[in-house]
Formats: structure tokens, C-alpha cells, sequence
């Protein structure tokens, strides 16, 4: 700061004493030393700028000056040139004058700025003249030269140095600059790259969402197209059907439909537009397998047969009458694609034999299934194979959808199933389980149903197998028997991922019996059933011995030991059982490569199927569940031409155990033994081996119950899995093994109570039969009941209606239980009413407001009343009648009589109804049957309490199908929902059997001329039964065939099957009421004659009561126990 200060006097100095700026010489610095460094200024230098001359005395024109002149002149150039710096210059020496005073001395060592009086001059001097005569005086010029030259020195130094380090921060500064603006023009490429790639991806997106749409309006189309192909041959099915206007003696193709009924069996049979008898397989088969020539012509004939017949067929059943254009236009496209898509992603249908990549997308409210048809995956599908699929242009709306279970697909847990209200279910497989929570998360919030007592969320659809079978209460129903072993077992099965849809995870039954050789079976001994502690392939002691040394002799790096090689379940063995059932021939041709296998490989007999699971090491299958409801895959009603064994046994129907004559007898049979109590004591033991603790670990070691380390879930991940190569040699690996179902339990599954415990008095005989009698004083006959007894309803009831068209709300005691005596209870003996389970009706017992129980005299006089004329709600609330001269049927209140809604919808008189039973919110379907040969099926609907049609006008309902094919007028209906069938007697006609959609199955034909069908019924096991003319009855299987039939010596008027459908009970004209096994029409029991002849029958809820309406205008109420007439009791078969 010193030297600076002195510097800036020095230069100021200068100036005033020059009175110019100071002139720089030409070389005012010295020059660079060796060392490129500046030399430092020295006096020399400084004395050299100094001397510089103050004035050069002359004019601009180059004349002299005047003396006054020249001061003149010198004054203002002073003024002029130092104007601006004095005042600086006095500042400078006014602030710092204590170390100036000590810095500029004179020669003398006095003081020059104090005490020569400099300082005052500075400070009260305002003449540039004074400033420039003190600083140029002698004394002053010597202490600046002295000391100012020095400082001023160490300035320009030191501004150098300043100026260097100026110039490395600038320099640094631009660096940093230069770095930032290549970062920045780095950032700037990046956005530009970033840029074009989101404008690419927005065009990719904007052209996938346009194909997307294409593919969307092709797929309605073409999805239109397969509706409007069904619906032609649903049309050419009524015309060329043996009872269409066009019918003729054609061969008849059945196939196993996807309908299931509440266990989850599927039992139905419906015609197969797509069947044949497979000449082709079975020429191929002929050829390779070295058949001999005779049989290798015949099956050339066959297949020549076949293909004039196909060719015949297509001519009738050609689709170019109509054309893609006939069957969707702009506006229903719009209509059908309106709601915008919330999901959409690619994933894999799964049906039986087939796995078709597509696209699912999801909307507010319905889901669409697009498959890719020119995918290279869905070109490996078998063309024959695809036929049968009828979801690959599928569409389903949220309302459908009834539940969603999480599914495994190759071992991975990335499917879901969801089940429908058709009774199907849909399966797709995803490309994760991030996807899977996707798509549940766009569906409607329905859970795993409401089966299983779990709350529907969508977590419950995510739930994994353990977790819903912890949560589910179907155990301890089980346990109590309120479910069968059939039903548990298919429950256990439905949540650990066995799926009808895949035939790699098809479900898993037992082998329950051991005696297939036997004339007769008796199911009260031990010895005839199988040991279910053990697994298939320890049941031999010697093949189990052969299975424990390969565990513990095993060495390998790589695979862990297992016992067996092989799986008890597989698509192999599945379509191996199933094979003379549609759509399985045709998968079981696929994966043999379009041939039948050799006649000794396939399922022939049932005892030499038996035999191979105990001897051959190669062999440890299970059964499938059709071994216990579906009879029809023993049959070979398709009549497939499978070849001769080695011993040449043509091989048909299979051979069953001398102890079953019909394949439906072996069914039946085989079910009991399942139902068995020698089965209910152990099957939680097997369940242990298939879904629960023995499965993995050591207790399958100890069990010998270890497979192959592939068929277990979690051994190996192809989601992550990167070698395609490898994944897909993985994946056929995984489909050839087999796939063991998710393990449910970690610890031993509790076993069954025992019928006694459950209810100690079941097997207790009934001391009396007659429980009570109500008279009612009409006399008119009781030509309906209908017993609503459920104590969950308001208020449980017993209606009838006699045929003066009365009817009574009598209500129903639900705490009565045990039988006391047999007492009469009329209208006028009103003693102990509570301790009767049937109590009159109060309005009819007080003969008050007698029109709030007629149904008016509008009858027909040509329709005779009986008890299929009339239905009620299962509330009690509504009775429907029919037989009305204006051709319509009737809804009445039960509570004023008054008619609620009036039904039309034939085109004659309607001469009976039926009701199918309820779902969860009390729906049914109403069927009507009429003079004019039609059957209507009709929707109730238990919100709006009415009879509720599609169409938009309530007071107008339109039926949900029209049932044709009679001739004559129809007199009997029954319906069940859970079939879905519907079956109708005509007089003077055959029964037919109808879908609830309105397709024609079968005709029921009886022996003989029995007479016209008066009375029909329809059991949950699919068991017909039909009474013609005078005391005729016959059986039928819900498939067609004919079982059992006899004559009775009475007229039967009226009948009504137990809950289970395992037995009847009919009232005849002379008033006997009979119990009947309803399988083989065997008559059971029958109870003390009634005063009167019997008109209509009706069973309590829990089928303790029966109750009889009689023709003389009364009510016997029966004490009935099914259980004495239990299969248990029963020895031989």
C-alpha cells in the first residue's frame, strides 16, 4: 500500500511538474532477461521520463510569445491539463499525511508536508499554480525522486505479477467456459437424440395403435363371422335334426362340451359339426404299426367314406352364402369399440392341445381376446386342433366374469383363469407376474368367486394356493360333511392350479379300488380298496424296493435323486384316458402325430390299467376326475376304428370289471366307493402325498414319493432365462415330466369326522311314518305344493293350490325336528299349533278375505290342472300359473292375489310350467310349454321381482330362447340351471333335450308304445326320468342312453327327486306314495295308502318331510329318512 501510494504522488508529481502527461520513450520497459522475465525498472529509467522539458515555448503557428502571453497561455494549459487531478491529489495528501509526513523529508531531514507548510497549501489552496510551484520546488523534487521512484517501481512489478495471475485465471475461467459450452453442446446433442427417439417411438406407438385398431376391426369382423357361423348351424342343427322339417338318418358326432356344472364336472354331450371318425389316424396307425392287409384296405375304405361324406356336409353347410360384408357394419364396430382401452398387452390363450399368442385388451367394461394368426407360435397349432377353440376372436363383458385365480403356466406364475357365468373358463398366459397384477388390477373386483368363503378383492385373485386354502372354509365344510370327497377333491384341485385348460395340469384323482376282476364287488370290505397312505408307486413292495434303491444309488452333479421318472400326471396319460371322447381324439392325433397309437399302448381295459400302475416301473398315473362322472369316455360312441391288439382284440368300448355291466354302473360304483367312509377315513392321507407336506422334502423321501426335480414348481426360472435355446429344451422337458400341483400344506391335513360323529341318530330308524294331516274344507283337489321351507327366509312356507284355483300360504315350523305322534289337524281343531311343523293357512282357517287367495276364472276349460301349471319363488312371495285362455302365464302375489304381470309369448294356450332352481341372488329360469309345440325359457328376476326379458321394455319381456321340435302340445317341463338343459314331453312325441341357449341335443326314445310323456324329472347327477301314459317309467342318462324301464301297476301322478337326485318318490291315482333308487328304477319303500289318490309331492329343505297333496282336498305329511336306504348298507354290486 506504501509503494502505491508514493507511486501515484510520483506520477501526479510529473504531470504537475512537466504539465503534460509524461511522454513514454520509445523503449520504456528494459528488455526480457534470459530468463523471459522483465529486468525491474531501475532510477535510471525513471530519472530518463522525467527529464522531459515542461513547455516548448512556441505558438501553433510557430511565432513567439509575449511574456504575458506566455504566463496567459502556461496558466490555462496548468488549469486545463491539472483541473481534475488536484483535488485528487489533496485528497491523497490531506488523508495520508501522518506517513507521508514521515516519508518526505528534506535534505535538511525536516519535515516538508508539515513544516514546510505543504499541508496547509494542500488544504487551503485552491490554485493549480501553487500546487505546481510547491511540487516543483527544489526539496520536493529531490524527497520524490528519492523516494516515490522506488515505490513506483515496485508498482509496475507488481501490477505485472498481477497481470500474470490475471492471465491464468482468465485463462483458467475461459477453460472452464470452453468445458461448460462443450457440456452443454453435449446436452443439446443428447436432447436432439432424445428428441428423435421419442418422435420415433411416437410414431412406432401411433402406428402399433393403428395396427392395433386394424387388428381390432378384423377381429370383430372376424369374430361376427364365427357368431354368425354358429348361428347358421344352430339353424341347420333344428332343420337337419331327426326331428327338424330337413331331418334325416346322417351320422351323428358327439363332443364333451366345456359347460360345468357347480362340482366342476363336465358331463354334457353335445353334436359335433367338426366329427368324424378319424379314417385318416387310423390308416396311418394301419401302416406304421404293420397292420395286416385287410385292415389297412378297410381303412382306406373308411376314410374314402369319409371324405365323400365331408364334402357332402360342406355342400350343405357352405358359409359363401354369406359374406363378410353381411355381417358387421361401421356403426357396430363403433358400438363394439367405443369404450377406450385401459390395457392392452400380448399374451398366450391356453386351451386344451392349443397355446395361440395375441393381444388382450381391456376397457371399462369388456375384455377382448385378438389372436395373432400369422404368429409362428400359433402356426405350430394342429388346424384340426384349433377347430374346437372357440376363444382365439374372444370378447366377454365384466358382468360375465364370476372369478379369477391365479394360474401357473410351464412351472412360472405368470397366468390367470377366469371363470364365467357360461360355466367355462378362459385361461391366458402372460410374459410376468408384474403383468398378471396388471390385468387383475383392470378387471372387475370378483376374487375367487363366492365358493370358498374368501371376501372377492383383488388380492384374493393374487392370493397364491396356500394362502386361499388357509383362508378357505371348504375344509372344515368338508370335515363336517357338508361336501363330498368329490367336491373337496376338486376344490383342492381348482386352487392349486389343476386346470381343465391345460392338459399338462389336468386335476388329479385317486385310484380308490383295488378289486377289477371280481364278479361281484362288495364295498363293505377293507380289502377292496386302495391303501391311500401310500402313492401309486409304493403300493407294489417289490416295485417299491426297485424305486428306493435308484433314490439312494443316484449320482449326479446336476439332477437331484427322485424315485420315479415319470409323472401320474400328463397330457400323455390325460388324452390316453379320454381318448374316445371329442375334443381329445383329436388331440391325442396331434401329439401322435396325426395316427392312433399302437392297440396295446391304449386304454383298452380297466383291471389291465390297474395292473400297470403295480407292475411297470414306467407307470404311476392317477385317475382324472371323468372316472367318477363321465361314463361316455368308456364308450366308443364315435365309433373310432383303434386297432387290434397283438392278440387280435379289436379295441372298442373299454373293457370294465365284471362287477359293472355298464359303463354307467361303473361309474356310479366307482363314485360310491369314493363316497365310501373306508375312503373318507384316509383320503387326507393322500392328499398329504399329492397337495401337502409329503409332497416335497423329507417326508416324500420317507414316503418314496420324490420325482423328477422339473416337475416341481420354483426348480428352475424361465422368466430369466436368456439362452432360448436352453429355455426351450427346459419347457418340452417340463411338458413331457409332468407338472406337480402347488403344495398347500406344510404340515399333516386334519381328517374327516365320521358320519356318526357328524349326526349320531342318521342311521336311527324313523319309529313313525305320518307326521300330521291338514284338512282343508274345500275338498277341492291339491293339485300343487310347493314346500319354501328354508329357515333362512322370512317366512318359510308350504303353498298349494287347489284345482277350484285357491291357493293357501300355510307356514312351515322350521324348529320342529322329532316326531311325537300322528295327530289330524283340520280348520276346526286348532290344538297346539307350535307343535306341528305345518300350520294353516291363518286367512283360510278365519274364512276372512277369501279373495286373497283365488286366482280368478280365467282358466282354459281344455287344460287340465295340474301341478306342473303352477310355480312359485323360492321366497314364497310370487306364484306363477298358466293355463289362461289368452294364451298367456300369470304372476300373482301370494300376499293379495292380485295379479303383478301378465306374460305373453306363444301363440296358444300355455299348458305347463317349471322353475329351474336359484342362483345367489334368487335368479331362475321360468320355462313355459304350450299348445303350440313350442317350450319358452324365460328370466326371473329376483330385484325387479318380474319375468325380465333383453329387451329394453319391462311390461314386454321376450324370452331367452324358443325351444322347437315337438309336434304336439307340450306336457311336461323340467329345467335345471346348473346343467343348463332343458327337457320337454310332448303328447303324443318323444322328449327332447334342449340347452338353455336353445340348441337341440337328443331326443329321449322309449321302448316300445308306452304312451305319451305326462311327467318328467331331472337330477344333479344328469339322470332322467320319465313317466308315460298309465304307470310307465323309464330312465335316462342327460346324454341319451336309455337305462332302465318298467311298467307300474298304478298311474303315477306326480314325482320329485331327492336333493342328491339318488332317489324318487312318486304318488300314484290309488294313493301309495313310493320310494325308488332312481339309477336303476328299483322300488325302495312305500308308505301306508293316503284317504285320497296322491296329485302333487314336495320335499322339506332338509329332507326329513314329504308332503303329499290329495284329491280330497288335504295334506299328509310324511316322516322320511333316505339314510336307511344309504349305499353304505348296501354288500354286493
Amino acid at each position: 500500500m506504501d509503494s502505491s501510494i508514493l507511486a501515484n504522488i510520483h506520477s501526479s508529481a510529473a504531470v504537475i511538474a512537466t504539465g503534460q502527461l509524461p511522454q513514454v520513450p520509445a523503449t520504456p520497459f528494459p528488455q526480457h532477461n534470459a530468463g523471459g522475465e522483465p529486468d525491474n525498472l531501475t532510477e535510471t529509467h525513471l530519472s530518463n521520463m522525467l527529464a522531459e522539458p515542461a513547455l516548448n515555448g512556441m505558438t501553433e503557428t510557430g511565432g513567439p510569445l509575449g511574456p504575458n502571453a506566455r504566463e496567459a497561455s502556461l496558466t490555462q494549459k496548468l488549469e486545463g491539463a491539472l483541473g481534475s487531478v488536484c483535488p485528487l491529489l489533496r485528497e491523497i495528501m490531506v488523508d495520508f499525511a501522518p506517513f507521508l509526513s514521515r516519508t518526505l523529508v528534506g535534505s535538511h531531514g525536516q519535515d516538508l508536508l508539515v513544516e514546510g507548510k505543504g499541508l496547509s497549501t494542500f488544504k487551503n489552496s485552491t490554485s493549480v499554480v501553487e500546487l505546481v510551484m510547491l511540487l516543483c520546488s527544489q526539496e520536493w523534487q529531490n524527497s520524490l525522486q528519492k523516494h516515490a521512484g522506488l515505490a513506483f517501481i515496485e508498482l509496475i512489478n507488481e501490477g505485472r505479477l498481477l497481470s500474470h495471475a490475471m492471465k491464468d485465471h482468465i485463462v483458467r475461467v475461459a477453460n472452464e467456459a470452453d468445458f461448460i459450452l462443450n457440456r452443454m453442446r453435449a446436452d443439446d446433442v443428447l436432447k436432439h437424440a432424445d428428441f428423435e427417439s421419442l418422435c420415433a417411438q411416437t410414431a412406432v406407438e401411433r402406428k402399433e395403435e393403428e395396427m392395433m385398431c386394424d387388428h381390432l376391426i378384423t377381429a370383430a369382423r372376424r369374430r361376427d363371422t364365427l357368431v354368425a357361423n354358429r348361428t347358421l348351424e344352430r339353424v341347420l342343427n333344428i332343420l337337419t335334426n331327426k326331428h327338424g322339417a330337413c331331418g334325416g338318418q346322417a351320422i351323428e358326432f358327439l363332443r364333451l362340451d366345456a359347460w360345468e356344472d357347480d362340482a366342476r364336472r363336465r358331463k354334457r354331450l353335445v353334436r359335433n359339426a367338426n366329427g368324424s371318425c378319424h379314417p385318416e389316424g387310423t390308416l396311418k396307425a394301419a401302416i406304421e404299426h404293420g397292420a395286416p392287409e385287410d385292415a389297412i384296405l378297410q381303412a382306406r375304405e373308411e376314410l374314402h367314406k369319409q371324405l365323400a361324406m365331408s364334402r357332402r356336409q360342406h355342400q350343405l353347410q357352405s358359409t359363401d352364402l354369406l359374406d363378410d360384408s353381411d355381417f358387421w357394419d361401421d356403426k357396430d364396430l363403433d358400438s363394439e369399440l367405443n369404450g377406450s382401452v385401459s390395457l392392452s398387452t400380448r399374451c398366450r390363450l391356453i386351451a386344451p392341445g392349443i397355446t395361440a399368442p395375441g393381444m388382450l385388451s381391456i376397457t371399462q367394461s369388456e375384455m377382448f381376446f385378438e389372436v395373432y394368426e400369422d404368429d409362428i407360435e400359433y402356426k405350430k397349432n394342429d388346424d384340426e386342433a384349433l377347430k374346437y377353440c372357440d376363444h382365439v376372436h374372444g370378447k366377454w363383458h365384466f358382468s360375465e366374469i364370476r372369478a379369477i385365480f391365479s394360474r401357473r403356466f410351464l412351472l412360472q406364475n405368470i397366468a390367470l383363469e377366469i371363470f364365467l357365468a357360461s360355466r367355462t373358463s378362459i385361461m391366458f398366459a402372460f410374459d410376468s407376474q408384474k403383468t398378471v397384477k396388471k390385468v387383475v388390477k383392470a378387471l372387475p373386483c370378483v376374487g375367487v368367486g363366492i365358493k370358498y368363503g374368501i371376501p372377492q378383492t383383488r388380492r384374493a385373485s393374487l392370493m397364491s394356493p396356500r394362502q386361499i386354502f388357509q383362508q378357505s372354509n371348504m375344509t372344515q365344510k368338508w370335515q363336517r360333511r357338508e361336501i363330498t370327497n368329490f367336491e373337496y377333491l376338486m376344490f383342492l384341485n381348482t386352487i392349486a392350479g389343476r386346470t381343465y385348460n391345460d392338459l399338462n395340469q389336468y386335476p388329479v384323482f385317486p385310484w380308490v379300488l383295488t378289486n377289477y376282476e371280481s364278479q361281484e364287488l362288495d364295498l363293505s370290505l377293507p380289502s377292496n380298496y386302495r391303501d391311500l397312505s401310500k402313492p401309486v408307486g409304493a403300493l407294489n413292495p417289490s416295485r417299491r424296493a426297485f424305486f428306493e434303491e435308484r433314490y439312494d444309488t443316484w449320482e449326479h452333479d446336476v439332477i437331484p435323486p427322485f424315485h420315479y421318472g415319470t409323472h401320474y400326471s400328463t397330457a400323455a396319460f390325460t388324452l390316453n384316458w379320454l381318448v374316445r371322447v371329442e375334443p381329445f381324439t383329436t388331440l391325442f392325433l396331434a401329439l401322435q402325430g396325426g395316427k392312433f397309437d399302437h392297440a396295446n399302448r391304449m386304454f383298452s381295459s380297466v383291471s389291465q390299467a390297474w395292473k400297470n400302475c403295480q407292475r411297470d416301473t414306467s407307470d404311476v398315473k392317477e385317475l382324472i376326475p371323468e372316472f367318477f362322472y363321465l361314463p361316455e369316455m368308456f364308450m366308443n360312441k364315435n365309433r373310432y376304428q383303434l386297432g387290434r391288439q397283438e392278440d387280435g382284440t379289436p379295441v372298442g368300448d373299454v373293457v370294465l370289471p365284471p362287477w359293472a355291466s355298464t359303463p354307467e354302473e361303473f361309474v356310479r360304483i366307482n363314485r360310491m366307493a369314493l363316497e365310501s367312509e373306508f375312503v373318507s377315513c384316509q383320503l387326507h392321507q393322500w392328499i398329504d402325498l399329492i397337495f401337502g407336506y409329503k409332497q416335497r422334502g423329507p417326508e416324500a423321501v420317507r414316503s418314496t414319493n420324490v420325482f423328477y426335480y422339473l416337475t416341481y414348481e420354483g426348480s428352475v426360472d424361465l422368466e430369466n432365462m436368456k439362452d432360448s435355446v436352453m429355455k426351450e429344451a427346459i419347457e418340452n422337458q417340463i411338458k413331457n415330466f409332468g407338472q406337480t400341483p402347488s403344495q398347500l400344506l406344510m404340515e399333516p391335513h386334519p381328517p374327516r369326522s365320521s358320519a356318526m360323529h357328524i349326526s349320531p341318530m342318521m342311521f336311527s330308524p324313523v319309529t313313525e311314518e305320518l307326521c300330521m294331516i291338514i284338512k282343508f274344507l274345500s275338498n277341492s283337489p291339491i293339485c300343487h305344493i310347493s314346500a319354501n321351507t328354508y329357515p333362512q327366509l322370512p317366512l318359510p312356507s308350504v303353498i298349494t293350490v287347489t284345482c277350484n284355483q285357491n291357493f293357501a300360504v300355510n307356514r312351515w315350523n322350521s324348529s320342529y325336528s322329532a316326531p311325537l305322534h300322528s295327530p289330524t289337524y283340520s280348520e276346526t281343531n286348532q290344538s297346539q299349533p307350535g307343535q306341528l311343523p305345518l300350520a294353516m293357512d291363518p286367512l283360510l282357517m278365519m274364512n276372512v278375505a277369501p279373495h286373497k287367495r283365488h286366482l280368478g276364472d280365467t282358466f282354459s276349460q281344455h287344460v287340465r290342472m295340474r301341478s306342473c301349471c303352477f310355480v312359485t319363488t323360492v321366497d314364497s312371495r310370487f306364484l306363477v300359473a298358466c293355463g289362461f285362455w289368452d294364451k298367456s302365464f300369470r304372476v300373482f302375489s301370494t300376499e293379495s292375489a292380485k295379479i303383478v304381470q301378465i306374460v305373453y309369448g306363444h301363440f296358444g294356450v300355455v299348458t305347463c310350467l317349471a322353475r329351474s332352481e336359484c342362483n345367489i341372488t334368487s335368479d331362475c329360469y321360468i320355462a313355459s310349454g304350450s299348445v303350440d309345440c313350442t317350450v319358452l325359457l324365460w328370466h326371473w328376476n329376483a330385484r325387479t321381482q318380474a319375468i325380465a326379458g333383453d329387451n329394453a321394455n319391462p311390461d314386454t319381456p321376450t324370452p331367452r330362447a324358443t325351444l322347437t321340435g315337438h309336434e304336439n302340445q307340450v306336457t311336461c317341463i323340467v329345467v335345471s340351471a346348473e346343467l343348463g338343459l332343458v327337457v320337454s314331453g310332448s303328447k303324443g312325441g318323444p322328449v327332447l333335450v334342449h340347452t338353455t341357449s336353445g340348441d337341440l341335443l337328443r331326443s329321449l326314445e322309449a321302448p316300445g308304445d308306452m304312451g305319451p310323456p305326462e311327467l318328467c324329472a331331472l337330477s344333479r347327477e344328469g339322470l332322467v326320468v320319465v313317466s308315460y301314459g298309465v304307470g310307465n317309467l323309464c330312465n335316462f342318462t342327460m346324454n341319451g342312453r336309455r337305462l332302465h324301464h318298467l311298467s307300474h301297476h298304478d298311474n303315477i301322478q306326480c314325482m320329485t327327486l331327492s336333493r342328491d337326485g339318488e332317489y324318487m318318490v312318486s304318488g300314484s291315482e290309488s294313493g301309495i306314495v313310493e320310494v325308488w333308487r332312481t339309477f336303476n328304477l328299483g322300488l325302495l319303500y312305500a308308505f301306508p295308502a293316503c284317504e285320497g289318490g296322491v296329485r302333487s309331492l314336495a320335499l322339506s329343505h332338509d329332507q326329513k318331510f314329504l308332503l303329499a297333496g290329495l284329491t280330497n282336498g288335504s295334506i299328509s305329511v310324511f316322516y322320511v329318512d333316505f339314510n336307511r336306504w344309504h349305499h353304505e348298507f348296501q354288500q354286493r354290486y
